[in-house]
C-alpha cells in the first residue's frame, strides 16, 4: 500500500479551464477485497482490476452494473512485488510491477499475457519485459522523495508501451518507451516532461481519439485528471497538456483509469484513513465531450448536493428520490428524511457520505463536507 506524504509544493503545468470531463459519477463503493485497486482496464465487456504492492498476483473482473468480482485469473509465474497499473491491446494484457517509492529497485518489469489464454484459464502465465532507466545512476534508497518511482502504463501502438514516473518532491512527470517484446531493456525518457501538480498515478490511451488521459491527486487528496492530446510521434506531453480538477468527488485516492469507449471512462481508487478522514475505494465514471455523446449518456443523471461545504441547510436538485440518508466516516447513520431541504446545523463539522435512494431502486452516493 502506497503512503500519503504531504507535498509541499509543486510546478505546475499547462493549465486549461475549458472542460473536457462531464458526468463525474461515483458508481459505488468498490468490493473490500479491492480495496488497495491500482490499475484497471474494461475487456470483454468487464473491468479487470489489479491490487498494489504486496497483494496477490491476481487480476479480478468486475462487473460494473452488479459491483461484483465475477471471476479472477492468476499469474502464475508472476510476483506483486508492486503492481501500479495494467494495460492493453488487441492480443495482449501488459500489468507494471513499476512501484518504486524508495528508488532502489533494480527488478521492474512488465508481465505481458496472451488474451487467448487469459480468456481460456484462471491460471495464465506471462511473458517477462524486465527494464531499467537509463538516466537512473543512484540507487540509494530515498522513501518518498525519489524520481524512479511510476504508477501509470499505457499501450500506446503496435510495438511500444509509455510509462510515467513520478517526482515525489516537485510533480514533474516523466514518460519512458519500452518495447512490448520480452526481453531486457534500458529505457529512455521521452523529451518533454509534465509539471503535474501532483502525483500521476494511473494513465490510459484511447486510440479512437488519440488522447492520452491520466489520473491523480494533489497534496490534499484532490483527484484530478490530465488530457494531453496533439502531441508529436509518442512524445506524448509535446502538445496540449490540460488539467480537469475533479471537486464533485471530495477527498479520493485516485489510482486508475480506462477508457470504456470514446468518449466513457471509469476511474477506481484506493481505501484510505487518514484522520479524521477515510473512505473505501469507488468506481467513478466520466464522459467527454470528444465525441458526441449516445442518447444512454445524454440521459444520466446529474444529481447536486448544494451548498457543499455546508454549514446549515444541505439541498438537492433531484426530485426522483425516495429518501435521504447523511453517513458519518464511521458509517453511522446521522440522518434519514425524505425533504429536498435538509438541516444539517446539529451535525458535527466533518466529512459525510450521503446516500440518494432513487425510484427506480438505484442509489447515488454524494460527499458533503459539514462546516
Amino acid at each position: 500500500m502506497k503512503k500519503i506524504i504531504i507535498i509541499t509544493a509543486f510546478i505546475f503545468g499547462t493549465f486549461n479551464a475549458i472542460a473536457q470531463i462531464a458526468n463525474v459519477e461515483e458508481k459505488f463503493d468498490l468490493p473490500i477485497i479491492l480495496s488497495e485497486s491500482s490499475g484497471a482496464i474494461f475487456f470483454n465487456d468487464k473491468l479487470i482490476i489489479h491490487n498494489d504492492s504486496g497483494n496477490e498476483n491476481k487480476l479480478y473482473e468486475l462487473d460494473t452494473i452488479s459491483g461484483l468480482v465475477t471471476r479472477t485469473v492468476t499469474v502464475t509465474n508472476a510476483t506483486n512485488v508492486d503492481w501500479e497499473d495494467i494495460a492493453q491491446d488487441n492480443t495482449s494484457i501488459y500489468i507494471g510491477d513499476i512501484g518504486n517509492n524508495s528508488g532502489d529497485r533494480t527488478d521492474l518489469k512488465i508481465y505481458k499475457i496472451n488474451k487467448s489464454d487469459y480468456l481460456s484459464s484462471t491460471n495464465v502465465t506471462a511473458e517477462i519485459i524486465n527494464f531499467s532507466y537509463s538516466d537512473q545512476i543512484d540507487f540509494a534508497p530515498n522513501p518518498n522523495i525519489t524520481e524512479w518511482d511510476a504508477e501509470a502504463l499505457i499501450s500506446f501502438d503496435a510495438n511500444n508501451l509509455i510509462l510515467f514516473t513520478k517526482n515525489w518532491v516537485n510533480g514533474t512527470t516523466k514518460a519512458y518507451s519500452i518495447p512490448k517484446n520480452s526481453g531486457t531493456f534500458t529505457i529512455d525518457s521521452l523529451t518533454t516532461t509534465l509539471s503535474s501538480g501532483g502525483l500521476i498515478t494511473g494513465a490510459t490511451y484511447n486510440p479512437s481519439t488519440e488522447k492520452v488521459y491520466s489520473i491523480g491527486y494533489n497534496s490534499v487528496l484532490q483527484p484530478f485528471v490530465w488530457v494531453s492530446e496533439n502531441f508529436t510521434n509518442n512524445d506524448v506531453f509535446s502538445g496540449t497538456n490540460t488539467q480537469t480538477l475533479l471537486t464533485s468527488l471530495g477527498f479520493e485516492q485516485a489510482e486508475a483509469i480506462t477508457y470504456i469507449e470514446a468518449n466513457r471512462y471509469f476511474i477506481t481508487s484506493e481505501s484510505f484513513n487518514i484522520p479524521p478522514f477515510s473512505d473505501n475505494g469507488k468506481l467513478v465514471s466520466f464522459t467527454t465531450n470528444d465525441n458526441v455523446l449516445s442518447i444512454r449518456e445524454q440521459a444520466t443523471r446529474v444529481v447536486s448536493l448544494y451548498p457543499n461545504p455546508v454549514k446549515d441547510v444541505l439541498f438537492i436538485n433531484d426530485l426522483e428520490f425516495t429518501s435521504i440518508e447523511i453517513y458519518d466516516t464511521k458509517s453511522a447513520l446521522a440522518y434519514r428524511g425524505y425533504n429536498q431541504k435538509i438541516n444539517v446545523s446539529e451535525l458535527n463539522k466533518g466529512l459525510y457520505l450521503v446516500k440518494i435512494n432513487l425510484k427506480d431502486h438505484t442509489y447515488i452516493i454524494k460527499k458533503i463536507i459539514k462546516d
